[in-house]
C-alpha cells in the first residue's frame, strides 16, 4: 500500500544546514523507491484553522520502503540536518484502495 510522508516546514533556523540537506535527500529517496509530490508552493486552507509553513510531500510504494529509506544509514545524516536547520512537522500516512471499503454500501 502507498504510503505519504507529509512535512510542514514552519521555520528555517539554519540555511546553510538547509542548503546541505537539499543538496543530498534526492538521491536517498529515489534510492528507497519515492518521489516528490509537492515541495513548497502556494497552500490556502479552505476548511477550519491550520498555520501552513512550506508543505512537502513525498510519496513511497509501501510502509516498507518509507521505513527503510526513514530509517537508513544514508538518510540519517540529512534527517539530522532538517531538523537541526528547520522546525515543524511531519506525518507518515498511509493510503488506501480506491474505493474504500469503508464508503461502499453495506
Amino acid at each position: 500500500m502507498t504510503v505519504y510522508f507529509l512535512v510542514d516546514i514552519r521555520d528555517v533556523s539554519n540555511t546553510e544546514k538547509l542548503a546541505e540537506y537539499r543538496a543530498g535527500v534526492l538521491a536517498t529517496v529515489e534510492a528507497h523507491g519515492g518521489r516528490y509530490l509537492v515541495l513548497g508552493g502556494p497552500a490556502d486552507v479552505v476548511e477550519g484553522t491550520w498555520s501552513i509553513g512550506t508543505p512537502v510531500l513525498l510519496e513511497f510504494p509501501s510502509r516498507i520502503a518509507f521505513d527503510g529509506w526513514y530509517h537508513s544509514e544514508e538518510y540519517a545524516p540529512l534527517r539530522k540536518l532538517r531538523l537541526d536547520a528547520t522546525s515543524g512537522a511531519a506525518l507518515c500516512i498511509e493510503g488506501c484502495k480506491h474505493p474504500p471499503a469503508a464508503l461502499l454500501p453495506g
